[in-house]
């Protein structure tokens, strides 16, 4: 049975990101923490190592502040490479991970393609936002709150400092061990690594919204004239649907649309166009049913965007 993988990195960066063989990085991971959670999220383990830099070996201005490490500290970690395997050893197989937002995970895989370390898997990465289920639970589902604030509001004890990765691994794991079954199921999911087939697109049905992670394109055009993207498909009955609000975009990456099913009632689909890492494009696609008020306000947006568009 895999487990849960709460982890937690610290990084470094310098003024300008590095380049090598075509990759590049911009944060340098220095640290790793971990808290291992059994399928009940009873706590089995911890792990947490330092790593001696290899690319950006003075302390950023700002880093050196947040974090509680300097370079003399770092000087006993050991290498990215060697740390990164022990860690993945340490996971097991099959790792359920989980974080505190959406960047550790990604920065963790962009550490490995850079050092010259296998990637993860070779498509997006079911993975938990703590940080995202926290909102869920405990908020508007919209708002990001920092760890010490959740940690405060949950009246958690916090007599270790934060910004060490051990720590807020474990804090972290605190608030997970509170989450219900149904924020469980609100998955996110790390891109790094893009669909590369029709097989390897994610399409995903939540509570009240539809996920849709697209293969890659080489050109916008290509994305705005594919029918599966741009088509406005109910996600309950799979009814094709008229739409009430033509596709509009605000920024030339993000496209709106409203569409109307006789079943469920109106329907918003967003478009956002992301470059992968190769370049090349990807979209993420959601799709909500939204109330008639929601429509109106739809409806002032496009006005408002096409009025900026085209002033008289």
């Amino acid at each position: 049975m895999s487990n849960f993988i709460v982890f937690d990195l610290e990084w470094n960066q310098g003024e300008t990101p590095a380049t090598l063989d075509g990759k590049t990085l911009t944060f340098e991971i220095v640290e790793i923490g971990a808290v291992k959670l059994n399928e009940n999220r009873e706590k089995i383990g911890e792990f947490s190592r330092l790593i001696k830099p290899q690319v950006f070996k003075e302390m950023h201005k700002i880093t050196g502040k947040l974090i509680h490490l300097s370079m003399e500290d770092l000087e006993n970690g050991g290498s990215f490479q060697d740390v990164a395997r022990d860690f993945l050893e340490w996971c097991g197989p099959e790792p359920k991970f989980c974080s505190w937002g959406p960047l550790d995970l990604r920065e963790f895989q962009s550490n490995l393609d850079f050092f010259g370390l296998p990637l993860l898997a070779d498509r997006p990465i079911a993975f938990y936002d703590a940080q995202k289920m926290y909102s869920l639970a405990y908020d508007d589902g919209r708002t990001r709150k920092a760890l010490s604030t959740a940690v405060e509001e949950l009246k958690l004890d916090s007599d270790i400092p934060f910004h060490r990765a051990l720590a807020d691994a474990a804090y972290t794991a605190e608030i997970f061990k509170t989450f219900d079954e149904r924020v469980l199921k609100r998955i996110s999911f790390d891109t790094y690594v893009t669909p590369k087939s029709k097989k390897q697109e994610i399409r995903i049905v939540f509570d009240n919204y539809e996920k849709y992670i697209s293969r890659e394109f080489d050109t916008k055009e290509d994305v705005l004239e594919n029918m599966e993207i741009m088509s406005t498909k109910c996600y309950i009955c799979h009814k094709n649907l008229r739409r009430k609000i033509k596709w509009f975009s605000p920024n030339g990456k993000h496209y709106y649309a409203v569409a109307y099913c006789d079943k469920h009632g109106f329907m918003k689909a967003k478009v956002r166009i992301k470059k992968a890492e190769n370049g090349r494009l990807f979209v993420v696609k959601t799709c909500k049913f939204i109330s008639p008020e929601d429509m109106e306000d739809m409806k002032n947006k496009q006005r408002k965007v096409k009025k900026r568009q085209n002033p008289q």
